[in-house]
């Protein structure tokens, strides 16, 4: 099933980007190093395998290269296998053109035993070519599940920062588990407010739905919230992001719709990586549904599900109550032009 999964996940995200990131050598802006690279991808398989994919409209020859070796060779389009790799916290893939930049890749998703959808919150191309790094910000479900070894994982993978989107209740129920040196800071989206009358149909469920990622974009608590999270993303001290939920879907999942819009992302790219949540999170859901009796679980299920639906309501808010998102960015969340182009100085390459 966790393959399964994982491999559902990359294909959802190979149309739209690639997770990728970029090499010393291919952080200059000139023609010559531009990244070539539209999409690519990275996905592990239970068997220790790795599939690589990715097109470079207009190069004739890609490396692929692991620990400092070569492992794979293709064209302008390549589709590889690479096995037999030595154990590492996450294999990284460098693939090389023949001219331009390179591409330093990983599979999405970091294997945890207490989290299911800790994956990377960057490797997408913006519109006009530059690619958000990888390695730097991350996104997750709730961290109280988390072993001893996901912990260290973490500390090895450099989490310095984690900011904890989550009401005081949440926080109180289940206690984040933080990996040793990493700061640790309340960014709390909702205010505190627990007061949510649970849906008795689809169609109230729904409702609820959008007007919470409405809340996300117009509330107070919710713009002090995210200004910090982002405040910390620009950090020169913390090099190693990690934003969390609950489920890793909702209050999480604007998080990174704002900051890869912010960077210039497309719509189609952002609503991918934000509907992935269902992919990740498949197997979880569906324990959870099938302990309920089956009326409840429909409209239960429209609680546990991402939809275009909720990320668009959200972003129709942005619009009835700024008018651009550059105006949200500005108004909503106090980052001028100085603090977006440091945000972007520090995440995109290419």
């Amino acid at each position: 099933m966790k393959n399964l999964i994982r491999a559902g996940a990359a294909f959802a995200l190979t149309a739209a980007a690639a997770s990728a990131t970029v090499t010393p050598a291919a952080a200059h802006t000139s023609t010559t190093h531009r990244i070539p690279f539209t999409a690519a991808t990275v996905t592990a398989d239970g068997d220790g395998s790795y599939r690589i994919v990715w097109q470079a409209p207009g190069v004739r020859k890609v490396t692929v290269m692991a620990g400092g070796k070569v492992v794979a060779r293709g064209g302008s389009r390549g589709d590889v296998t690479v096995r037999d790799l030595a154990a590492a916290d996450r294999q990284w893939f460098d693939l090389v053109p023949d001219r331009g930049g390179s591409l330093h890749l990983a599979d999405r998703l970091i294997e945890l035993d207490g989290a299911v959808n800790f994956r990377d919150a960057g490797g997408y191309r913006t519109r006009d070519g530059h690619w958000v790094k990888m390695g730097e910000v991350y996104r997750s479900d709730a961290l109280n599940h988390l072993s001893d070894a996901d912990l260290a994982k973490l500390e090895r993978l450099g989490i310095d920062a984690v900011y904890d989107l989550r009401t005081a209740s949440e926080r109180t129920a289940d206690p984040d588990r933080v990996p040793a040196g990493a700061t640790y800071t309340v960014a709390d989206v909702m205010g505190d407010s627990d007061a949510i009358t649970m849906p008795r149909t689809e169609a109230e469920a729904v409702r609820m739905m959008t007007d919470i990622e409405k809340v996300m974009v117009s509330a107070d608590s919710a713009r002090t919230a995210y200004t910090t999270v982002y405040s910390g993303v620009v950090d020169d001290d913390q090099a190693g992001v990690l934003y969390h939920c609950t489920a890793g879907k909702d209050r999480t999942g604007w998080s990174s719709a704002a900051l890869l819009t912010a960077l210039g992302v497309p719509r189609e790219t952002v609503m991918a990586d934000y509907l992935a949540s269902n992919t990740y999170r498949a197997a979880v859901n569906e324990a959870t549904l099938a302990a309920l009796p089956a009326e409840q679980a429909k409209i239960y299920k429209t609680l546990l599900d991402v939809r275009p639906e909720y990320l668009n309501s959200g972003f129709q808010e942005v619009g009835d109550d700024y008018g651009s998102f550059n105006a949200y960015l500005r108004e909503g969340l106090g980052m001028d032009g100085r603090e977006l182009r440091a945000l972007k100085n520090d995440l995109l390459v290419g």
